[in-house]
């Protein structure tokens, strides 16, 4: 718990070194780089360290993201991430239509393996979240009640195509699979903050996730919307290790929001809620 509050961080990527496409700094943007460095043993994360970071932070739960994307950002496992699952730890599937065929056998092997949620990550892997190869894993996802996180926004990675972060894109996705939970990660980062909040306004299945957000801007980014409901369709995530600190980002959230009951759903009611994800016993007053 943080300041007597669950705390749930749903988009960190504790990184295998040696599946980086991109140079080490350049993947921590020069944040805290001795205290992420103490976590690996080799090329990888320890569990037991892992998890101590966490919970020094106040995260009583955490989602870790597997990626497939060679061409930019390189592959993250999802066998490597499934290996730090533990009480504190859950992690989201990850597929991509120009790796993965048929992708919805691939995405039954990873959600065999536990995974919560799938990630989509359009910009990194190269398509559009529309494409069609991907509907197979969207009934699965919805016949299953698994939420599909989309990375909607902007990405500074050399050889991203931003174009595949427009938030228009769902637009088909949204009527095709009206049961849906879709969680838009990075929130519209960049050219589509409106765009964004409107899908998550006019949709009770589209939700803002914050990672990557300085909690300072969201006030600004969001300006054309009202706060107060807005900020009841948010759920917390980091980007983490690319941020100042978990407990640093959730504490000024925290302070942004109008009242404890929107705290209490950005920070863990809502992830909760849409991850199915179950808070330890003794986090809850």
């Amino acid at each position: 718990m943080l300041d007597g509050r669950p705390l749930i961080d749903v988009h960190l990527h504790p990184a295998h070194r040696a599946g980086l496409k991109v140079p080490w700094d350049v993947w921590l943007q020069d944040f805290d780089r001795a205290e992420v460095d103490d976590l690996y043993d080799g090329d990888r994360v320890v569990a037991e360290r892992f998890d101590a970071l966490l919970e020094r932070e106040g995260v009583d739960v955490a989602v870790v993201l597997a990626e497939y994307s060679p061409r930019v950002t390189g592959t993250q496992a999802v066998e490597d991430m499934a290996a730090l699952v533990g009480p504190r730890v859950r992690f989201a599937a990850n597929v991509n239509p120009h790796v993965h065929f048929p992708v919805d056998e691939e995405l039954v092997r990873q959600l065999d393996l536990g995974a919560v949620a799938l990630k989509v990550h359009p910009v990194h892997g190269g398509f559009a979240v529309d494409d069609r190869a991907l509907y197979p894993a969207y009934a699965i996802c919805q016949e299953r009640g698994l939420p599909v996180v989309v990375h909607c926004g902007t990405s500074t990675f050399p050889g991203a195509l931003n174009r595949y972060g427009d938030p228009v894109l769902l637009d088909n996705v949204l009527r095709d699979f009206r049961r849906l939970q879709i969680v838009l990660a990075h929130g519209g980062r960049g050219w589509w903050y409106d765009a964004a909040a409107f899908l998550a306004l006019s949709n009770p299945n589209v939700w803002i996730e914050l990672s990557g957000l300085p909690p300072s801007r969201l006030p600004t980014y969001y300006a054309r919307h009202n706060w107060n409901r807005l900020s009841r369709r948010m759920i917390f995530g980091t980007d983490w290790p690319g941020i100042p600190g978990i407990a640093a980002n959730a504490r000024a959230v925290a302070a942004l929001l109008p009242d404890d009951a929107t705290r209490d759903l950005v920070l863990a009611g809502n992830a909760s809620q849409v991850y199915r994800l179950d808070l330890p016993s003794g986090t809850i007053s």
